[in-house]
């Protein structure tokens, strides 16, 4: 069954998508320079449990009744809502912002390359090859990246997908719901392993108020805002706004972390999100929507 989504109403989510990419891509950045000091682990744990403590604040689900059915969509949703974040923090580690953007990106394209039939989709997945292989560690080559960070990044790319998919079924079961209660199941898995890096130094005052400008800016604004996006848009809409994170990441990386990138990594990511953009607008003729 096709559905209509009049552009007068795609305003707000659409609107709300581009503020999150912005959010998000600023308070990741400015995340990153507290890896010294608490591990990538550990930066990931303030993002979560602070996200968390403000979302459930805000929407208090302790006013919705609950029953054991509703734990296991949510435990899903939230532990690989957990694992895409400590797998990207980790990939930001050792390879540039932009650049893992980019990669994790492929999560994204993949949402929107499966349902495709025509022989022109392949080319948009041709184009997505090609950008990643400008950017894997060839031997020889003059500025190679790590390979282990680009296995976290690729690594949060399928959790990414996951979460397109997943977070649109929660969203529509539990509204608003479902990203404090996402938030506060991600917490607690990623936890333990910030503990462990961090250990006492995550209680420090100086980083954990710099720890609740992450969460505010990483998580607790750009989630609420993409899952109002993912209630409002269809899939194809979401991966195809989504194809401006690559260059929104590489120009925060740039202004705030003074990471440049090479003239070939601009092209992969160009080519990357090429890639994501025309899969989405195949998609978008197949089905017959508006965007």
């Amino acid at each position: 069954m096709v559905q209509n989504f009049p552009s007068r109403q795609l305003l707000w989510p659409i609107a709300a998508l581009m503020g999150s990419l912005v959010s998000l891509c600023a308070g990741t950045s400015f995340a990153k320079s507290l890896f010294p000091a608490v591990g990538a682990q550990g930066t990931t744990t303030y993002r979560l449990v602070f996200a968390a403590l403000m979302l459930v604040l805000l929407r208090r689900p302790w006013r919705q009744s609950w029953h054991w059915r509703d734990l296991p969509p949510l435990a899903l949703y939230g532990i690989n809502l957990g694992l895409m974040n400590l797998l990207f923090y980790r990939a930001l580690e050792t390879i540039p912002f932009g650049l893992a953007v980019a990669i994790e990106f492929t999560g994204p394209l993949a949402v929107a390359v499966f349902t495709s039939r025509k022989p022109l989709d392949y080319l948009w997945v041709l184009l997505a090859v090609i950008g990643l292989g400008l950017i894997l560690p060839w031997p020889g080559a003059s500025d190679p990246l790590n390979p282990v960070g680009m296995g976290f990044a690729l690594a949060a790319g399928v959790c990414w997908a996951v979460y397109i998919v997943m977070g649109q079924r929660v969203a529509v079961r539990y509204g608003a719901m479902a990203t404090p209660m996402g938030m506060l199941m991600a917490a607690l898995i990623v936890t333990p392993f910030g503990w462990s890096v961090a250990g006492t130094a995550l209680l420090d005052p100086q980083w954990l108020w710099a720890g609740l400008a992450v969460a505010l800016l990483s998580s607790a604004i750009p989630y609420s805002l993409e899952m109002y996006a993912l209630q409002h848009l269809p899939k194809f809409t979401f991966s195809l706004l989504l194809s401006l994170e690559p260059a929104v990441g590489a120009l925060a990386g740039w202004l705030v972390l003074s990471e440049p990138l090479s003239a070939q990594q601009i092209s992969a990511i160009g080519l990357i999100m090429l890639a994501s953009m025309g899969s989405a607008y195949a998609m978008q003729r197949r089905d017959g929507a508006t965007v």
